[in-house]
């Protein structure tokens, strides 16, 4: 398919590989922020391709994955005692929330529907007025702008029984937050293309500036990924930081003013916990006052007083990079995809899973 396959050119891949090898001299930890770009890395094998002293540290963008377990519990309790039809992306249905994932309040009886837009949950809502339809929002900035028009389109259409239960999370305030760690070692970052498709590429200056690394903005493709990194470590190299725009086909500067437009018309910025994490200064979306009617937290007034996780996860630390997935003792033994710990485990852009399905040590699977 044209505009895909060649960026999945073995001839280049080489090419890109041989380039990086002649460049890089000293050690290097470089995070690739979206769980989307871990999952290439680790599927197309490029982690076991690049110089050993360049090190891919996975980074906190997989949003199921920081959505916090009082979320989650906020959900299933939507599905189980207010019996709403409960509508989500597929990603968060097997989750683990303290006592049961929403798949497991499906087997219960609970009415959790699967869809791929929330402009489909608009229309069953339409079509079941005399139930309450919540869809859970969760992503970052580029699920925003139709969790956003789902509610404009459903105010619209004087449709009263639509709400969302919202767990919208933002890039630069998380790259912030591992930056701030005084643990951290990381000396530049790979910038997730679509949210820069979607919020242009201005955010990241601050960044740049404030700690002097360098953030390339790329693809998911081995290699846009490749000559994402190659970017990066010229930079190091030289002793250089600036933000560049590897991802040049698909991300403007000034990003999509449409979408925008629509994300704040509904949403303004607040603070956000982050599972595993944190909370973290406004890094996350809630629904304005002029919707509120649309906001499922206010609508049912839904307190979760106390929200477990088990103490033995440790996809925290995984998505701060102080970790990798299978350094995790619980690892392909206590926690898999079919009985995860966390959210990592299942959610397909978490590195837990990435690394259970594909990754190699010493040339023998993991899994």
């Amino acid at each position: 398919m044209k505009y895909v396959s060649e960026f999945r050119s073995p001839e280049i891949v080489e090419a890109l590989l041989k380039e990086i090898k002649q460049v890089v001299k000293m050690n290097w930890n470089i995070m690739e922020v979206c769980g989307g770009q871990t999952h290439s890395l680790v599927k197309n094998g490029l982690l076991n391709m690049l110089p050993s002293n360049i090190q891919m540290i996975h980074g906190p963008g997989c949003p199921v994955c920081v959505t916090p377990v009082n979320l989650i519990d906020k959900a299933v309790h939507l599905a189980m005692k207010h019996e709403v039809i409960l509508c989500s992306f597929g990603d968060m249905i097997r989750v683990p929330g303290s006592d049961m994932s929403l798949l497991e309040a499906k087997a219960k009886g609970a009415d959790v529907r699967i869809l791929y837009s929330p402009l489909e949950a608009v229309k069953i809502a339409s079509e079941h007025p005399e139930k309450e339809v919540v869809f859970f929002a969760v992503g970052f900035e580029t699920t925003a702008p139709a969790n956003a028009l789902s509610l404009i389109h459903a105010h619209r259409e004087g449709i009263k029984n639509y709400s969302i239960l919202t767990s919208h999370v933002l890039v630069p305030p998380a790259i912030n937050a591992v930056m701030s760690d005084p643990e951290c070692a990381i000396d530049g970052f790979l910038a997730a293309g679509h949210v820069c498709a979607v919020m242009g590429i201005h955010e990241y200056y601050p960044l740049v500036n404030k700690f002097k690394i360098p953030v390339v903005v790329t693809g998911f493709e081995p290699v846009d990924l490749l000559e994402g990194i190659l970017m990066t470590v010229k930079q190091l190299e030289a002793g250089v930081y600036k933000l560049e725009n590897q991802y040049t086909r698909i991300v403007m500067p000034e990003g999509n003013k449409n979408a925008i437009a629509i994300i704040n018309e509904v949403f303004e910025v607040t603070h956000r916990e982050w599972r595993g994490i944190g909370n973290i200064p406004f890094s996350g979306y809630e629904v304005k006052e002029k919707y509120h009617a649309y906001n499922a937290n206010e609508k049912f007034n839904i307190t979760i007083n106390e929200a477990h996780e088990d103490p033995t996860c440790l996809s925290g630390d995984i998505m701060k990079g102080k970790i990798k997935p299978h350094q995790c003792p619980n690892f392909g033994k206590k926690c898999t995809p079919t009985k995860p710990l966390g959210a990592p485990m299942v959610s397909s852009e978490g590195a837990c899973v990435a690394y259970y399905h594909f990754f190699q040590v010493d040339n023998t699977a993991v899994a």
